[in-house]
């Protein structure tokens, strides 16, 4: 299957999990319910002047307002605008675009719903999906660690496993996990299942480092 039609898949698979667990359930964004993620979701889509704050802080004041603003909106109509996707004249439409900027997106808040739940339990995903998350995580991890104290190295062990040095350095720190559990963790997303392996003060100091996510 395409990163496109995985992506797609994940989002209607999201907006069924929010209308399974309404509008008022949590997820592992800080302070953010399901109504409020879905209120991120579609201005990051559709409100090019809303989401540049999503990425440049000075503007993540007007990206709140607007934000709050969609979140007011009626549950039911969110979620049905989060299946929809972008509007025709968003750039979310161009021709792969969703496959080059959503599928983390989509893979990730996926989890943040499910996992703030409950009762949850691991998803399995497809095994091409699982392989084109770790082939895209390998090619940025280097970002996303760059600030850490210690070395880290991420290796992989479902699929055909594999491992990537995410941050030169010694002491080195592992972590083992499915290409899933660890592109949460590179989130900086808890409750996940990765084993973290080290000297005690290493891993002490990887667990305080900042995960810059792209």
């Amino acid at each position: 299957m395409s990163a496109t039609n995985h992506v797609r898949r994940e989002r209607q698979e999201l907006a069924e999990l929010m209308l399974a667990v309404g509008p008022d359930a949590p997820t592992l964004c800080e302070g953010w319910t399901t109504r409020d993620l879905a209120a991120h979701l579609i201005i990051r889509e559709a409100r090019p002047d809303a989401g540049l704050g999503i990425v440049f802080r000075p503007l993540s004041g007007w990206t709140e307002r607007v934000q709050r603003a969609e979140a007011s909106k009626s549950y039911p109509e969110l979620v049905r605008k989060v299946r929809v996707g972008p509007p025709t004249l968003s750039a979310m439409s161009l021709p792969g675009a969703e496959a080059l900027l959503n599928l983390f997106e989509y893979v990730v808040h996926h989890e943040d719903v499910l996992r703030a739940q409950p009762d949850w339990t691991p998803r399995e995903l497809p095994a091409d999906l699982a392989d084109e998350l770790w082939s895209r995580l390998t090619r940025g991890v280097r970002l996303m660690y760059r600030s850490m104290p210690v070395g880290v190295t991420l290796v992989r062990t479902d699929g055909e496993g594999g491992s990537v040095v995410a941050h030169e350095g010694s002491p080195m720190v592992t972590l083992s996990g499915t290409a899933l559990e660890l592109l949460m963790r590179s989130y900086g997303r808890s409750p996940v299942r990765v084993e973290v392996e080290g000297d005690p003060d290493a891993v002490a100091a990887f667990e305080d480092g900042t995960i810059l996510a792209l």
